[in-house]
């Protein structure tokens, strides 16, 4: 276990001050965050720069260069979702009680990510421990579609050989997680006066037949793709909207699809099964429907094998530090985990909190599991950046 001290003070001032910047997204605007996080890591000796997909959109990176050796690199996101209503404080003042430490962001992703800071603070004063390239890259966007890391990854940065990812896992170690696709259907019909619809083609009730094919394609194919950690594929649809008056038969209706992707199927094979799905309606029901665009996710599905050592360190760090059920598991939903892997990285996800109180009213983190995370992350570096052996 590690015997660091873990400066649980300065964390929880850096939570407050993280909390009380406010990067709700939309409109996200993390530059302040950005910021504040770098004041914090050029102290400790990082090299720091800044780069933006947007106005104000805004990554920080991190890099402390010690001797040979792999690249290790802690991620997390800076925006938060909307605070929303229903409070018993306020959002953007973290507030500490009965062993909570409650703020908008503290477990999703601010909790984690003053964790790794802290981490990081300790490896730079610990630099005859280790040895390699040791990186932190904090992100827009995520909540949104993951602008942040896309952009991050688009210019081929340098390979990073090792990540862990911080997100609300209760402290265990997840090593997969899923991926999305959406895309905006529109189906077609024609307009006709309302008193008279049998001269028109009714785009709702065209739709419909639609319907019916999507669930049964859920049904009868896409959910018995499955996989181990993260479950179930499957599809299914968020949105519908259709008509513009009153009295007139629509002739487009607009559906929402969400298509889930577990770890090892192909983006592209699965953009042209929901084609073919299409092209199926047309032929069986006359339903003329068309992909119109492709609303942003925050991308494809990953795993990293079990057996790889980062997520066998992990697994052990994260057992020492207080998670009786470490893992692994996997998220049903996405994060920013596959586009490091894209880089070449192998990686787990990790953090303080717990999913089921992200993005709710009165959001919290505990504070053994916020305290432990540090240790956790710090545990994971050290056993993944081994210090140079003399000759």
């Amino acid at each position: 276990m590690t015997t660091y001290p873990i400066d649980s003070v300065r964390m929880k001032r850096d939570l407050a001050m993280l909390v009380a910047i406010n990067t709700e997204n939309p409109p996200g605007q993390e530059r302040q965050a950005a910021e504040c996080v770098a004041g914090w890591l050029r102290d400790a000796g990082f090299d720091l720069s800044f780069s933006e997909y947007a106005p104000g959109r805004t990554n920080v990176i991190a890099v402390l260069k010690n001797g040979q050796g792999p690249v290790f690199a802690f991620n997390t996101h800076l925006d938060t979702v909307p605070a929303g209503g229903g409070w018993s404080s306020d959002p953007f003042t973290l507030t500490e009680r009965e062993g909570r430490l409650y703020g908008r962001g503290a477990c999703d992703a601010k909790g984690p990510l003053v964790a790794m800071v802290e981490a990081l603070r300790q490896l730079a004063a610990l630099r005859h421990a280790w040895s390699g390239t040791l990186m932190g890259v904090f992100t827009a966007d995520e909540e949104v579609a993951s602008e942040g890391a896309k952009f991050y990854v688009k210019d081929a940065p340098p390979t990073i050989d090792f990540a862990v990812i911080g997100e609300p896992t209760s402290n265990a170690t997840f090593s997969a997680h899923k991926g999305s696709l959406r895309p905006r259907v529109r189906v077609k019909g024609v307009s006709a006066h309302s008193g008279t619809p049998e001269l028109g083609v009714n785009a709702i009730y065209q739709s419909a037949k639609l319907l019916g094919l999507i669930e049964q394609s859920h049904q009868q194919q896409v959910r018995c793709r499955c996989h181990a950690l993260v479950g179930n594929a499957s599809l299914t649809v968020t949105r519908i909207h259709g008509g513009h008056a009153d009295n007139v038969v629509p002739d487009s209706c607009e559906l929402l699809l969400d298509r889930r992707m577990v770890p090892g199927e192909d983006e592209a094979v699965v953009k042209a099964e929901l084609q073919q799905l299409l092209d199926h309606a047309q032929a069986a029901s006359g339903v003329e429907a068309e992909i119109i665009a492709w609303q942003p996710t925050t991308g494809g599905a990953t795993e990293t094998d079990s057996g790889e050592a980062i997520v066998q360190h992990s697994l052990a760090a994260c057992h020492r530090h207080g998670q009786s059920e470490p893992g692994p598991f996997g998220f049903q939903g996405g994060c920013d985990l596959v586009h490091f892997r894209t880089l070449g990285a192998k990686g787990v996800v990790i953090g303080p909190g717990s999913l089921a109180v992200a993005h709710k009213p009165d959001e919290f983190v505990p504070v053994e599991e916020f305290i432990a995370a540090a240790a956790i992350y710090l545990d994971i570096a050290l056993a993944m950046l081994p210090q140079e052996k003399s000759a």
